[in-house]
Order: structure tokens, then C-alpha cells, then sequence
């Protein structure tokens, strides 16, 4: 969850977790599926666009299938001919399947796809990944611009902490760490206490090992700081704030499509880059919660967002 090879194994675990809904049907998710979802409502899958097919693809997680479904649809409200595979599965499955033209697009996240490519890299922020990733895929192989959405750990508090200590940023809690308990997975003290400290000056109070509890025990008051990832939907639940982290001690996670660059046009990759333009981690976080906790559709989800967005 927090150091280089940590990311490599969460990036594998998040792409082979428990399957989503899939808005294709479910079956098998290479077979081939006509995209426009029922509940998408948007254009015909068949309709305008260049002649070529984009097929879209996902990985077998919910906020993979929901990112991809408003990767198509905002395809199709360009008149893209696009056709969904779903619920695919791991990233060594996806990737090739992108080499191999099998898929065009894909919802990726910079940092754990430069994991994937290069355990080695040390590159944190947006822009330090984004140079390495173009550096590193294959020809033919290319990423579009990086959504501000960011699906990573983070230093989380509740909102009330947030306004009773005027916390916005990691940096923030300088001189008010030493009285604060943080939560977070067994291994967190041990992959960040030092980073912490060399970063940003802070010594906690002391670290409990809070787990998949971590949002419920800064809500309860046993932590009052905690590391949550940013998109879970207890965030919202729960009126939590993630911090900023300006010195990039969680390295950029941010939603990025993959596409194979002979598969897309420039009416596709710029409906990409426009949704690319619009998500935040906020809208992203209120979307998962939908999602994952309401049990919306994903196509009808994404649907409500690119209409708000303007986008559809």
C-alpha cells in the first residue's frame, strides 16, 4: 500500500479482486458484445466515427467497469463506433490484449501502470510518471492525458478534525502530529513513519494497526488520522478529508486511459481527453459510492456524470 513493490502487489490484487457488475451482461468478457448498454440511452454503437470499432476494456473491479463505461459512452456521444469487453480481469491479461489490438482503450492508473513497466522508478508526481510511462510503452502503445482523479492512499481525517486543527494538507499537521493517533494497515508505521518525518517534520503520537477499519475508527475517535484510499466510498459516507500531499510521499495514482494508438482517431482521443478534463477524485469518490454502496448500474451511473458533465 505504501512503498514501490507494495504498489506492484496492491496493482495486481486491485485488477484480480472480487468481480463487478458488468454492464454487458456478464459471459464471457472477451467475447465480442454490442457496447451501447440498455441503460446507457446513448447513440448507437453503429452510428458515425471514422468506420473503425474502439472497443473498450476494463478490468474485473467496479471502479474499472464504471471508468470504462464513461470512457464508451463518451465515445459514442461523439458518434464513435465502440464495443465493450468488461470484467477482463489482471493487468497482464489487459495489457496485452492492448499490444495485441484486441482492446483500444483502457482505464488505466499512471502510477501502478509505471510499477507494472518498471519496478524500479522512483517517479512521484503526475508529471514525473507521465514522463517515464511515455518513455517506457511499447510503440503503439499510448496514454492520454491524466484525469485530476486520483485512486491512492492517503492521510485522511474526519471533517470535524479537518476544521478544529485548519488541516488541508499533509503538511499541515507540522507542530500537531505529536498529538495525533494515526490508523492504518499493520505494515503502515514500519513503509512510512520515516518518510513521514524526513517530508514533513512529523512524529505521531503513536500508530495503531486499524486495517479495513481505518475509515470507521477515525469516525469513532480511536485514530484521528488514518491512511484511506481516496476514492473509497466511505469517504463520502462518512464526510472524511484527504488530505494534500505536495511532497508526494503517496505517489500519483491518477485515472489515465491506454489506448493503442492504430485503434483511435482524433474525434476519439479528444471525447477522451475531455472526460479525462472533468473527473476529479471528489466526483470520482461520489460516483464509487453510487456505485458500490447504493448498487446503481455502472452504465447508468456514468450516464447521470457525462450529462452533468456536459459530455454526453
Amino acid at each position: 500500500m505504501t512503498t514501490r513493490p507494495v504498489r506492484i502487489a496492491l496493482a495486481v490484487l486491485l485488477l484480480t479482486g472480487a468481480a463487478a457488475c458488468s454492464s454487458s451482461g456478464g459471459g464471457d468478457p472477451l467475447a465480442a458484445k454490442s457496447s451501447a448498454p440498455a441503460t446507457s440511452g446513448g447513440p448507437s454503437s453503429q452510428a458515425g466515427g471514422s468506420g473503425k470499432t474502439v472497443v473498450v476494456g476494463s478490468a474485473n473491479f467496479p471502479e474499472n467497469v464504471l471508468l470504462a463505461s464513461i470512457y464508451s459512452q463518451a465515445l459514442q456521444a461523439k458518434g464513435v463506433k465502440v464495443e465493450e469487453k468488461f470484467n477482463i480481469g489482471s493487468r497482464e491479461l489487459l495489457y496485452g490484449q492492448l499490444q495485441s489490438g484486441a482492446l483500444t482503450v483502457l482505464p488505466e492508473y499512471n502510477g501502478a501502470l509505471l510499477a507494472y513497466l518498471d519496478a524500479k522508478s522512483t517517479a512521484a508526481s503526475k508529471d514525473q510518471v507521465n514522463t517515464e510511462l511515455k518513455a517506457k510503452l511499447p510503440a503503439g502503445l499510448a496514454i492520454l492525458d491524466s484525469a485530476a482523479a486520483e485512486d491512492k492512499d492517503s492521510l485522511t481525517v474526519t471533517q470535524e478534525t479537518a476544521d478544529k486543527l485548519g488541516v488541508k494538507s499533509i503538511a499541515d499537521l507540522a507542530g500537531k502530529a505529536q498529538d495525533l493517533v494515526v490508523g492504518g494497515p499493520p505494515e503502515f508505521k514500519s513503509r512510512r513513519e520515516q518518510q513521514f518525518k524526513d517530508a514533513y517534520g512529523l512524529t505521531f503520537k503513536e500508530w495503531k494497526p486499524t486495517g479495513d477499519t481505518t475509515a470507521n475508527a477515525l469516525k469513532d475517535g480511536t485514530v484521528q488520522v488514518g491512511n484511506v484510499f481516496t476514492t473509497d466510498p466511505k469517504v463520502v459516507q462518512l464526510k472524511l478529508v484527504s488530505l494534500d500531499d505536495p511532497k508526494n510521499v503517496f505517489s500519483s495514482q491518477n485515472v489515465t486511459p491506454l489506448v493503442n494508438t492504430g485503434g483511435l482517431d482524433a474525434t476519439g482521443t479528444a471525447a477522451l481527453n475531455a472526460v479525462s478534463a472533468k473527473l476529479d477524485t471528489a466526483g470520482l469518490t461520489a460516483l464509487m459510492k453510487r456505485v458500490a454502496v447504493d448498487k446503481e448500474d455502472p452504465a447508468a451511473v456514468a450516464k447521470d456524470w457525462l450529462k452533468s458533465s456536459g459530455l454526453s
